[in-house]
């Protein structure tokens, strides 16, 4: 029994002998490991360590970025895939906003009030489509502050109703879709201070106060 006792512990020891060299470190003359020697190794197993948990932190977090950012373009990509479809249409829309303008508003032939009528019904419709599809018309009124974001100034003019830098008429309405432009909204601006005529068409209007 003693013999097996001793064989194991030989065992053991070789295998302990064995895990040493591979990690580097040296056994003293009395075979015991070195303290300070001991010390070296172990810390750079936890900076190896430390270094790998932060590169597999980081590769998780781009994966995260990488995953929201298609997913962000893909929505995009989802959302827009109508603009150039809707710039098109908006030529429709404007040619039945002229229509409607240019129609008479009371006209005794019943010929000429059922035609004005279904051109009526006709942009209501196809506005509505638009909104159904996230595209939103943009015509602000008399007195709205000039937002050159959506709106395009084509003159400047004084006004003794609208204030300085606001809205004086829409000339023609713009669309933005889900929230971008697709088309500004042209309008005249009522010109800073008192005073001065009319700028030509396409005027820039400071929309700074």
């Amino acid at each position: 029994m003693s013999d097996t006792y001793n064989d194991r512990n030989d065992a053991e020891a070789r295998d302990e002998a064995e895990l040493n060299a591979e990690a580097g470190l040296d056994a003293d003359p009395d075979g015991d490991l070195s303290h300070e020697d001991d010390l070296g190794p172990i810390d750079a197993l936890i900076a190896e360590r430390d270094e790998w948990k932060d590169r597999a932190l980081r590769a998780v977090a781009e994966a995260d970025n990488v995953k929201r950012r298609a997913e962000r373009e893909m929505n995009d990509a989802r959302a827009y895939a109508i603009t150039r479809f809707a710039r098109d249409l908006l030529g429709v829309a404007d040619n039945l906003s002229r229509a409607l303008q240019a129609a008479p508003k009371e006209n005794a032939d019943a010929a000429v009030g059922g035609l004005v009528t279904g051109l009526e019904m006709t942009e209501k419709s196809l506005l509505s489509a638009f909104e159904g599809n996230g595209l939103t018309r943009v015509a602000p009124e008399a007195g709205e502050a000039f937002d050159p974001n959506l709106h395009q100034a084509m003159m400047e003019q004084p006004s003794d109703t609208v204030a300085a830098g606001q809205v004086i008429q829409t000339m023609q309405a713009g669309y933005a879709l889900f929230g971008r432009v697709v088309r500004p909204a042209m309008v005249v601006v009522a010109a800073r201070g008192s005073g001065g005529g009319s700028q030509e068409p396409g005027a820039r209007v400071d929309a700074r106060a």
